[in-house]
């Protein structure tokens, strides 16, 4: 699943740290997020667009490998 966090974390001008704290989570959390590593719950996903102040759609994208 590829995603925007670090282009909507540079946005809101926050680190990795400060969008986990406002999230509940780790920053290895984050990390692994971004990196593609760890696909979040529906319910961090929404938080995550919710502190970002984007839509989840616009967050995170399919890709077709997700499909299988």
């Amino acid at each position: 699943m590829n995603n925007t966090i670090k282009v909507e974390r540079a946005r809101n001008n926050l680190s990795q740290s400060d969008l986990a704290e406002k999230a509940g989570v780790t920053r290895q959390t984050i990390y692994a997020i971004e990196t593609k590593r760890f696909t979040p719950s529906t319910a961090l996903a929404f938080k995550l667009a919710q502190i970002l102040r984007v839509e989840v759609a616009d967050l995170f994208e399919l890709e077709d490998e997700d499909w299988d």
